[in-house]
């Protein structure tokens, strides 16, 4: 049985940001792997596979469930609140 998507995720109206770097790495002169971008407010961080992990933490201070992937030609989303991921088409 296929998994239910979440309401976050079924009502997601992309937001695409023109950003390409993680402000918080920036600011304290570290690297990142991967970009997401909040899909709340718009704010671009790294990614879980970062060293500073500020796209989960971003999360876990504003509850801001959806982030999609910042990185070009990737398309999906991940709703931190159900756990749960989409693709999604633009």
């Amino acid at each position: 049985m296929p998994k239910r998507i979440c309401d976050h995720l079924r009502n997601l109206q992309p937001l695409i940001s023109e950003k390409y770097y993680c402000e918080e790495c920036v600011e304290t002169g570290d690297t990142w792997v991967h970009l997401r971008t909040c899909q709340t407010c718009g704010k671009v961080h790294c990614c879980d596979n970062s060293k500073n992990k500020h796209a989960t933490k971003h999360f876990q201070a504003t509850h801001h469930p959806v982030i999609i992937s910042a990185e070009p030609g990737e398309q999906w989303a991940w709703c931190y609140e159900d756990e749960a991921f989409t693709e999604y088409y633009v």
